[in-house]
């Protein structure tokens, strides 16, 4: 399955500015998202047959929320390069990191939603990463990584998960999932 976004430049445009916005938060962009950054307002949708998705343990503080999914999110641009879009750059010429090319979408869910979507996650075999509760208290990726392997993967006392992967597997993982609010 092709993971670049698909855009069909013969279809009628799917946005009505007058109509109310959708309350599928995961649905595909309907704004033009497109990779030219000269493109009009009228130019094609891009549409995305993959998702990123965050799934965080309901019960964390906010400060652990941002820093889970930011430490999340970081596995899959470095192992999943067709995730990653274009630098960006301003009018005056002054240049910018790339970052994702499609959205990425924040859920939660309890302690028994999170290790059922791991499990499923594995399943799948979709690229995956894990971020649980030990790595707070450490303070460096060897620490990290040693305290993620010295526990089974069924005792994983997980607090967030990231996942890529086609659209309809990913919400197939997330089964049970809510937005995050």
């Amino acid at each position: 399955m092709s993971t670049a976004p698909t855009t069909d430049p013969t279809a009628a445009p799917t946005t009505d500015p007058t109509a109310a916005p959708t309350t599928d938060p995961t649905a595909a962009p309907t704004t033009d998202l497109t990779s030219d950054p000269t493109a009009g307002p009228h130019a094609a949708p891009v549409r995305f047959d993959t998702k990123i998705a965050v799934l965080l343990r309901e019960d964390l503080e906010p400060w652990q929320r941002l820093n889970v999914t930011a430490f999340l999110v970081s596995g899959l641009g470095t192992t999943v390069p067709e995730v990653i879009g274009e630098p960006y750059q301003d009018a005056d010429g002054v240049s910018y990191l790339p970052m994702f090319r499609q959205p990425v979408l924040v859920f939660e869910g309890t302690k028994e939603t999170l290790r059922a979507a791991h499990g499923r996650a594995l399943t799948r075999a979709l690229p995956c990463a894990v971020f649980t509760a030990d790595l707070f208290a450490t303070g460096n990726d060897r620490d990290n990584r040693a305290a993620v392997r010295a526990v089974p993967t069924a005792d994983l006392d997980l607090v967030g998960l990231a996942v890529y992967g086609p659209r309809n597997g990913v919400d197939k993982i997330l089964k049970g999932a809510r937005m995050h609010p």
